[in-house]
């Protein structure tokens, strides 16, 4: 919980400096929420992430690599921060930069954070495709 609050710390400094002139307080947890997601991906590169893209009315389920979402996730954190910064003025109302500061944060420093355990686990019963996600929950006990 602790690195929880220390990156939304670090995500609000962030976004204090890069809006030195503005008079709107900001509150949220979004800078925070990036520092986990940071985190995530350095310690779970290759996961699996189910994304939903609607078309029409009509939604659409993909599984991409952590790699691939967050790093357009980041990009897109980057170039709306940039825009807003170039506009000048009070445009927008989301904190862009706060974003990217709990981003980098939670990479650069979970290293203080995480214990790391052994280089090999067993992967639970739900990493092992979807149709093994259903099979009963003592299942895999039995087979160690």
């Amino acid at each position: 919980m602790f690195f929880y609050f220390f990156w939304g710390f670090i995500a609000g400094l962030v976004h204090w400096l890069t809006n030195l002139d503005s008079v709107v307080p900001t509150v949220g947890a979004s800078g925070a929420i990036a520092g986990v997601l940071g985190a995530y991906l350095f310690l779970f590169p290759f996961a699996r992430v189910i994304v939903l893209v609607p078309v029409f009315i009509f939604p659409f389920f993909f599984e991409l690599p952590a790699v691939t979402y967050l790093g357009f996730w980041v990009l897109a954190q980057i170039f709306s921060g940039t825009l807003v910064l170039a506009a000048g003025g009070g445009v927008g109302g989301i904190a862009w930069w706060a974003h990217v500061g709990g981003f980098v944060a939670g990479i650069s420093l979970q290293f203080f954070f995480v214990h790391r355990g052994a280089s090999y686990r067993r992967l639970s019963r739900d990493e092992y495709e979807m149709e093994n996600a259903w099979v009963p929950i003592n299942y895999w006990r039995r087979y160690r």
